[in-house]
């Protein structure tokens, strides 16, 4: 399996992007991990003449080609980041990459929450029309306190949230391969994708 790992925060200090750079280690007998960090996007904006900038096209080609997305994301408010929700903005707006995609949510905060209430909110982006992408069903890796969660060499000390990662991760695989079966078997008929701005009026 090939799966992109966004790091969903532009923070340069972050344990989103600790708990993701242990995930590649830890799995890299299982799967390949890509981390992206939405920090190198430029803020949502609509675009003239469909000139959409190299890096989102470089996004939605790196989303399109995975097997699938892994999204780890802080909790702001009790919110996803603002830098998060533009690059979710990008691809809703542009390519439409994540429709179809397998999808797993993770995430670590400072708190003792781990996240929960960004994670439910990214959940609902995710499931909006034009990002449709498909989630992993009844699965949340919440870590809290996070700050205190690694040891100096990036490993995940608790050996109960590793086991729970382990058993999330073996799951998503699956889902993978099963929405991958699934969108294989399935008829559609094609049709040429516009982007949203060449089927507006003007």
């Amino acid at each position: 399996m090939n799966y992109l790992a966004i790091v969903g925060t532009n923070s340069h200090v972050s344990t989103n992007r600790m708990l993701l750079q242990f995930m590649k280690e830890h799995f890299k007998e299982d799967a390949q991990l890509e981390l992206y960090e939405v920090r190198d996007l430029p803020a949502f904006y609509e675009v003239k003449d469909d000139q959409v900038p190299e890096a989102v096209a470089a996004l939605s080609a790196k989303i399109l080609q995975a097997d699938g997305v892994i999204i780890a994301t802080p909790e702001y408010d009790h919110a996803i980041p603002a830098v998060l929700k533009s690059a979710l903005e990008w691809i809703s707006y542009t390519s439409q990459a994540l429709t179809d995609k397998p999808v797993l949510i993770v995430g670590a905060s400072h708190g003792s929450l781990g996240s929960s209430r960004a994670q439910a909110h990214l959940r609902q982006i995710l499931d909006s029309p034009e990002l449709a992408a498909r989630l992993m069903p009844s699965s949340e890796f919440l870590l809290g306190k996070s700050q205190a969660a690694f040891n100096a060499g990036g490993t995940l000390i608790d050996e109960d949230k590793r086991a729970e990662l382990d058993e999330i991760f073996r799951e998503f695989m699956l889902f993978t391969q099963l929405i991958t079966k699934l969108l294989s078997e399935k008829v559609t008929i094609k049709k040429d994708k516009k982007y949203v701005w060449q089927t507006q009026e003007a």
